[in-house]
């Protein structure tokens, strides 16, 4: 399989939010280390920082958990 120069394969058809410009753009526009996804929807993508910080959270109370457990 032949990439393209951001680092996708051709047929990359989904939808990233990038950190750089804070913006949602299509495969291709950006870097890969400036972007989030890709995401099925534009939709999905413009709530990246969103999930990104409920992730996050979850993983800071598990971690705070286990800790208690200990």
């Amino acid at each position: 399989m032949r990439w393209t120069k951001k680092g996708e394969p051709p047929e990359d058809d989904g939808w990233y939010y990038c950190v750089k410009h804070g913006a949602v753009e299509p495969a291709g526009a950006c870097a890969a280390k400036d972007r989030l996804g890709p995401y099925q929807t534009r939709e999905q993508a413009e709530h990246a920082l969103q999930r990104v910080q409920e992730r996050n959270e979850a993983w800071r109370k598990a971690d705070e958990a286990a800790e208690a457990d200990s």
